[in-house]
């Protein structure tokens, strides 16, 4: 069983070691693959974020942000990044936080929720969304540079939280 909970700045070692071995493969996020802890972590842990821990049997194995996409007009559109355990993968812990973060995005009064960036070529994420009613709205050409692949695409995913 997984369970969520609110993320304290305690709790960046063990989320450390899960989010720095994906952003050195840079091959999911956007950010420098040499990006440092603390860079990370003001990053993660910046402010407007709520962040949360997902645990399992008490070893961390994944975490979210939630933040307000935009500011102003654009406010009400929530924005998440995840990351999983590589260790923890196909055990159902990205769709445990998604579903976590519909449900506490809807909470705190956000009307939708919108993936700005999602790599193409993380089939898995991609996959993990649309299971849960997210819908490709666009997509940005050779937007993100593959380690591996070279240029490919990057989609824009959104959802309503109004259902």
């Amino acid at each position: 069983m997984i369970e969520i909970r609110n993320a304290v700045i305690g709790d960046w070692e063990d989320l450390w070691e899960i989010l720095e071995p994906v952003i050195r493969a840079g091959e999911f996020y956007a950010l420098p693959t040499d990006l440092s802890s603390a860079a990370a972590r003001e990053y993660w842990f910046a402010p407007g974020n709520w962040v949360f821990i997902a645990e399992d049997e008490e070893a961390v194995v994944g975490s979210y942000y939630l933040r307000a996409n935009q500011r102003g007009g654009g406010a009400h559109v929530c924005n998440c990044g995840y990351v999983t355990a590589e260790w923890a993968a196909g055990r159902g812990v990205a769709g445990w936080m998604c579903e976590h973060s519909l449900e506490f995005g809807k909470a705190v009064g956000f009307r939708a929720m919108q993936f700005n960036f999602v790599v193409s070529t993380n089939e898995r994420a991609v996959h993990v969304w649309r299971r849960h009613g997210f819908k490709v709205v666009g997509r940005l050409p050779g937007a993100f540079q593959h380690p591996v692949l070279g240029f490919v695409d990057a989609l824009v995913m959104w959802r309503s939280l109004q259902e």
